[in-house]
């Protein structure tokens, strides 16, 4: 299945992320959001990081140019019309993202493959909302889009083998290493790293640790490249406590439930990065 132009619904740092990876691997692009003025945003979000890009050296102006010329965005939803695969990145909801599928099957082809780009729900369950539950499939990108390489292509109970390889080939093509794996609670990655952040997380309160020594253990005594706390800032203190509530809800560990020390921190808007402080601050500069 040939892909000459992708379509991305919802134009957040994980959308926008994935628009930006697409037009600078020479696909034509076209981004929805639910406004104008979310899509100029939008634009403006992925122009500037293509602008650092050019002030480092890592791009020239001419592909700069003629990246920025390859991405369209629209406020109207039928002009998704012509993609060959559409890629939905919004609010990680079951109604919602079932929604958006009945509503994308009306507007593109009948051979456009629909994919949820989901941290923590269902693929089949999102897939279940769609006439053609065959043609939706499973590409989890990773945050941040632009620096993370894995892709997990995602075969729902219905997915066609086309479609997902289909999939794979697409991640290929914008420099990514995917992976396949079956539609199980959190896919590989967020099913083992899930439940090991938060046991991280526990031990702060549990062994009177500090965060800045918890990094340093992790980091210096098993390896890792960036510590949990720093981690959790950079992934979104909320996506983690989203996503660990998913997991708790279909499998009941304990491990996997969101320790309350994040549940907090949530609630008090220490989001990490993305709102300047989590585990640790930061400044605007550096956001």
């Amino acid at each position: 299945m040939k892909i000459d132009r992708i379509g991305v619904v919802g134009l957040g740092t994980m959308g926008s992320g994935i628009a930006q990876l697409c037009v600078e691997s020479g696909i034509d692009t076209i981004g929805y959001e639910v406004s104008l003025e979310l899509c100029e945003q939008a634009r403006t979000r992925i122009a500037n990081r293509f602008r650092r890009k050019v002030e480092k050296g890592e791009l020239g102006q001419a592909a700069h140019d003629a990246a920025l010329a390859r991405l369209e965005l629209t406020a109207e939803i039928t002009g998704l019309a012509g993609c060959d695969l559409v890629i939905e990145a919004v609010f990680e909801d079951l109604g919602v993202k079932q929604e958006l599928v009945q509503r994308l099957e009306e507007v593109v082809g009948p051979e456009a493959i629909i994919a949820t780009n989901t941290s923590a729900l269902s693929v089949t369950e999102i897939a279940s909302a769609a006439e053609r539950p065959e043609r939706v499939v499973g590409m989890h990108f990773f945050n941040p889009v632009a620096l993370m390489p894995l892709v997990e292509i995602v075969r729902a109970e219905r997915t066609n083998d086309d479609v997902v390889d289909a999939a794979f080939a697409l991640a290929e093509q914008v420099g990514k290493k995917p992976i396949r794996c079956g539609d199980t609670p959190g896919f590989v990655v967020n099913r083992i790293l899930l439940p090991l952040l938060n046991d991280c997380i526990r031990v702060i309160d549990e062994a009177g640790v500090s965060i800045d020594d918890l990094d340093a253990a992790m980091r210096y005594g098993a390896g890792w490249p960036m510590g949990p706390g720093a981690l959790a800032d950079l992934i979104g203190v909320d996506i983690l406590v989203h996503a660990s509530e998913a997991l708790y809800a279909s499998l009941r560990e304990p491990r996997m439930a969101p320790p309350p020390r994040l549940v907090r921190m949530a609630q008090a808007g220490k989001l990490g990065r993305k709102s300047g402080e989590g585990f640790y601050s930061y400044s605007k500069e550096k956001r």
